[in-house]
């Protein structure tokens, strides 16, 4: 187990440095002089210059790098030229947005798409099991703004019981913040559960061909204590790598869904940042989702290790 998780750990570190060195010189380099294009064509020669000494720019490409990854192990992110506050405290608050927002319709899309992926393997090529297929090939198939759009329209404008937009804040209670981001968290599940309960069906249908549940079956257990036995569990090592993938995408990747309900999250923050050609807070924006992405990732693979003994004695 010790050798397995070094190697991890290892593969982790790796990938943040090198993602850090991409995301550095694609933003510092590919747009050209930084300073200028954030100010744009029409600024006068002494505000550019002032903004590149603001920014370090006239200082060598690695020293500025090496001064950037040592402010991040520290939490500094820089200051923010649109904002004028340090970024830390604009990712801070839109976090408590993004991760409940991503919390919550990762639970849901797992709660709907595990009942729903086991039924339709437990009754496969029955018109149940046809019936949850083009179900779920329906929800990848529509996009997820469209989808908000619907939810807007019906529980919003038509039925009135939720709000079409906007984020009150958790200073205004529990219930009434959960409520804001139903609809949002809706928006966002149903596509991801419709792909996670396809998944669970095809590694459940692998798993129960094995002979190991034949014998379980031959033994006398029913087909429902198989399952539950034996067969979910070897079946989720697939499942527990799309739902890390699935909580990577809806924590750095809600932009359109924060823009339609309007939401003050890290998905928004980014959008006004390219927009305002802020690449400071796009830069540090990015390299935390990133961090975030891949230290889920590591955790998909401790729990990997968990779920599958061969992992631990292989290690």
């Amino acid at each position: 187990m010790v050798p397995y998780l070094l190697k991890r750990l290892i593969s982790l570190v790796l990938s943040l440095l090198a993602a850090s060195v991409v995301i550095f010189l694609v933003l510092q380099i590919v747009p050209g002089d930084p300073a200028s294009y954030m100010l744009g064509m029409n600024a006068q020669p002494e505000t550019v210059e002032a903004l590149r000494q603001q920014m370090g720019l006239n200082e060598p490409l690695a020293w500025r790098y090496l001064t950037w990854v040592a402010g991040l192990t520290h939490g500094d992110f820089g200051v923010s030229y649109t904002y004028k506050v340090p970024i830390g405290e604009l990712i801070a608050q839109r976090l408590w947005v993004s991760l409940p927002l991503a919390l919550y319709a990762l639970l849901l899309s797992t709660l709907i798409a595990l009942p729903i992926g086991i039924i339709s393997a437990a009754k496969r090529n029955s018109a149940a099991d046809y019936g949850i297929m083009g179900v779920t090939q329906l929800g990848i198939a529509v996009p997820n703004f469209w989808f908000a759009m619907l939810l807007v329209l019906l529980f919003s404008i038509t039925l009135r019981w939720f709000s079409a937009g906007g984020f009150p804040g958790w200073n205004a209670g529990f219930f009434v913040a959960l409520k804001a981001l139903t609809l949002p968290a809706v928006a966002l599940a149903l596509p991801q559960a419709s792909i996670l309960a396809r998944v669970m069906r095809s590694s459940l249908l692998d798993t129960l061909s094995e002979d190991y549940i034949r014998t379980a079956r031959a033994k006398g257990l029913t087909q429902g204590q198989t399952l539950v036995r034996h067969a979910v569990r070897n079946a989720m090592i697939p499942v527990l790598t799309i739902i890390g993938l699935q909580f990577s995408f809806l924590l750095a990747g809600a932009i359109i869904i924060e823009n339609v309900f309007y939401l003050p999250g890290l998905g928004r923050l980014v959008f006004q940042g390219i927009t305002q050609r802020d690449l400071i807070v796009v830069q540090s924006v990015v390299m935390l989702l990133v961090f975030a992405v891949i230290v889920i990732t590591f955790l998909v693979d401790m729990a990997y290790a968990l779920v599958d003994p061969r992992l631990r004695s292989r290690g």
